[in-house]
C-alpha cells in the first residue's frame, strides 16, 4: 500500500537528500527553489521502509505565480536485503558476469562490461526457490492477489510458472509476436478480459520488449497491476520507457546493488567500479 506525502523543501536541503544516495534530477530553469516532492512509503510486515531510489522523470507545473516541480521518488527494487542477497546469488552461479577489461558484444551491439543471463537460475534449485518465494511473498504484500500471472518469452516463463504456482494461480505466457500459423495466439494459457495480472520478467534493460508484452495483455483486456523483474541494469531510457507506459516496474535487485555487493565480495576490483558505473550512465557509447 502506498502513502504519498507532500514536503515542501528548498534546494539546499533536497541537495542533501542526494548524498545519501536519494536520486536527484537536473532543475532545469526553474524560477522558484520551492519544489513539490511525493516520497512513495510503502510496508512489509506492517513496518515502513524509506528505499534506495531509482530514477524517474521530473515534471513542472504553474502554481498562481510560481512553479512547482513535482517529483515522484519511488524505489524500483522490493526491498534492500532482497537486493542484495539476489546479486549475490546471481554472482555466485555465474548468471551475472562482470568483465570490465574485456566487454560483451550485445545483440543490439551495446558493448557491455556485464552480462546477465538469468535463465542459470532455473538450473540451481535453491537459487530458483528463494527467486520464487521473494516474488511471491512480495507480490502478495504490494499487489494482493491477481487473477493471472503472466511471463514474458522465453526468459521469464520457468520463473514466472513458479511463481504463479507458489502463489496457487494461472499461468500464461507472452511471444513476442503472434504466432504465423496454428490458433495465431501471442498469449498462450487461459485468460479473460478484465482479469487482473501481474508480469514476470527476468531482465530489463531498456524495457521495451517487456512492454511489449504489456501492450498484448492489455489488448485483450487486462488489467496489468504491475511488472516484477530478477534485475534490472537501471538505464534512464526503461525508466523513460516504463513512465510512458503508466506501469510500475519492481525487482528483486539491480545494477547498483549488484556492483556494491560485487567489490564486497571481491568479484571486481575498486578500479574497475567507476568504469562499471560511467558504462551503466551511457550504455550505447
Amino acid at each position: 500500500q502506498f502513502f504519498l506525502f507532500t514536503i515542501n523543501l528548498s534546494l539546499k536541503i533536497f541537495n542533501k537528500f542526494s548524498a545519501f544516495g536519494w536520486y536527484k534530477t537536473a532543475f532545469d530553469k526553474v524560477p522558484s527553489k520551492n519544489f513539490e516532492i511525493n516520497f512513495c512509503i510503502f510496508t512489509l510486515s506492517n513496518k515502513k521502509n524509506w528505499k534506495s531510489v531509482s530514477s524517474t522523470n521530473s515534471l513542472v507545473k504553474k502554481r498562481g505565480l510560481s512553479f512547482i516541480k513535482t517529483l515522484y521518488i519511488c524505489s524500483m527494487i522490493f526491498n534492500n536485503n532482497t537486493a542484495q542477497k539476489t546479486a549475490e546469488l546471481l554472482l555466485q552461479i555465474n548468471a551475472i558476469k562482470l568483465n570490465p577489461k574485456s566487454p560483451f558484444t550485445w545483440a543490439s551491439g551495446w558493448k557491455s562490461p556485464i552480462y546477465c543471463d538469468n535463465r542459470i537460475t532455473l538450473s540451481f534449485p535453491e537459487v530458483r526457490t528463494f527467486l520464487k518465494n521473494e516474488f511471491a511473498n512480495n507480490i502478495k504484500e504490494k499487489y494482493g492477489k491477481p487473477d493471472v500471472i503472466a511471463g514474458v518469452a522465453t526468459g521469464a516463463i520457468g520463473i514466472g510458472l513458479l511463481v504463479a504456482e507458489a502463489l496457487e494461480l494461472p499461468f500464461v505466457y507472452v511471444r513476442p509476436e503472434p504466432k504465423k500459423h496454428g490458433r495465431q495466439n501471442q498469449i498462450e494459457g487461459a485468460f479473460e478480459s478484465g482479469q487482473s495480472v501481474v508480469v514476470i520478467e527476468d531482465l530489463i534493460s531498456t524495457g521495451k520488449s517487456s512492454l511489449q508484452a504489456v501492450e498484448a495483455l492489455k489488448a485483450n483486456g487486462a488489467n496489468i497491476l504491475g511488472m516484477a523483474a530478477i534485475f534490472t541494469y537501471g538505464f534512464d531510457i526503461a525508466t523513460e520507457n516504463f513512465k510512458e507506459a503508466g506501469i510500475e516496474l519492481m525487482t528483486l535487485s539491480n545494477y547498483s546493488t549488484l556492483l556494491k555487493t560485487a567489490i564486497e565480495k571481491n568479484y571486481i576490483a575498486e578500479e574497475d567500479h567507476e568504469t562499471l558505473k560511467i558504462w551503466s550512465s551511457n550504455p550505447s557509447e
